[in-house]
């Protein structure tokens, strides 16, 4: 028995089709861009690609299958522009840094300082280790006293003191860097008089900074940790504080150091509170406690403000110290994690 002609197989909107939707919108937004234009405009053809986009797949979706499947494709669309709109100032920001401070990248940078250099010689010895001294200062000053506020909430603070702190801690999170710097540098005044610049009374001002951070972040990671395991401790006849030495926050370490982390990166490029704490120096600096110590987010801010002649090479070297910083808060981050894993307890990897 006929019963006529078989129905055509539904066409699915699979990653070839949108593939091709995504290139022909593209075609379509670059060609639209140079007509209202009359140049080309990245901005313009992204913007131009996208609406171009999401129309297309929208309307081939509801043909080809059906309104829901079509509102999904759309909001899939939508998603991922939104990542793409984020990603794409970063990936052009590390671009930049890293085309133009590569020019200055050689061993002179990391093995010179600024001392008595004029024209295209010098490096940026000194910023380094400033960095690193200060931003080390600022880890031992904030870390400890971070973790155990944080200890204090989540196993201790039931009354006003620890709502006390708690608000104290929200007002900190919000204080912007530069009333950090002055309130080391007040500090700082009252003992050693006016005009007094040190490293350690920047790593005073990135401690301040930090703190908050450390607490927060500690104290999400201090309530994660099931009170299971309290319990069992508990149980065993274990006093609390030891329970919370060898049971919760060696559970939560993973979180803590990523944490600080965190922290570490927030601070690390902060250049305001340094201007006013730490100053400038050409010259390799290591006391902390007297004169004044520079760190590559002060050295690049400088290259661009007071260029030497010729200022091209200035210029050079302050974007190798921007990329010097990038690439330490690459470093740390990937440290973190190395510790993470390693320390994290066995059962929890």
């Amino acid at each position: 028995m006929d019963l006529g002609p078989e129905p055509l197989p539904q066409i699915k909107v699979d990653r070839k089709i949108v593939a091709a939707v995504a290139v022909f919108s593209t075609l379509a937004g670059v060609l639209v861009s140079l007509m209202l234009m009359g140049r080309f405009s990245i901005a313009m053809t992204m913007l131009l690609s996208f609406i171009t986009y999401l129309i297309s797949i929208y309307a081939l979706t509801r043909k080809l299958e059906d309104a829901r499947e079509a509102s999904n494709k759309l909001m899939a669309g939508v998603v991922t522009g939104s990542f793409a709109l984020i990603v794409f100032p970063l990936v052009s920001v590390l671009w930049t840094v890293v085309s133009k401070g590569a020019a200055r990248f050689d061993g002179m940078f990391f093995s010179e300082s600024l001392r008595n250099v004029l024209g295209d010689g010098g490096g940026g010895q000194h910023a380094i280790v400033g960095t690193l001294i200060v931003t080390g200062i600022a880890a031992v000053l904030s870390v400890p006293i971070g973790i155990m506020v944080a200890v204090y909430l989540v196993e201790y603070g039931r009354g006003p003191l620890a709502k006390a702190v708690t608000r104290m801690v929200d007002v900190m999170t919000g204080i912007p860097s530069i009333v950090a710097g002055l309130f080391a540098y007040a500090l700082f005044v009252l003992f050693t008089g006016p005009g007094h610049r040190s490293g350690l009374a920047g790593g005073v001002a990135l401690a301040v900074l930090m703190m908050p951070i450390v607490v927060r972040t500690s104290e999400e990671m201090l309530r994660l940790v099931p009170n299971e395991l309290r319990e069992a401790s508990y149980a065993l006849g274990v006093t609390k504080w030891r329970t919370i030495v060898k049971v919760v926050i060696p559970t939560a370490i993973a979180g803590i150091l990523t944490g600080v982390t965190l922290a570490i990166a927030r601070v690390v490029g902060e250049t305001a509170p340094l201007l006013v704490t730490a100053g400038l120096a050409d010259s390799l600096h290591t006391d902390p406690f007297s004169g004044r110590m520079t760190t590559l987010a002060t050295m690049a801010y400088y290259s661009y403000k007071t260029p030497g002649v010729p200022p091209q090479a200035s210029y050079d070297r302050g974007w190798t110290a921007a990329l010097v910083l990038v690439l330490i808060v690459a470093l740390l981050f990937a440290i973190a994690r190395l510790l993470a894993r390693v320390l994290k307890p066995k059962g929890l990897r």
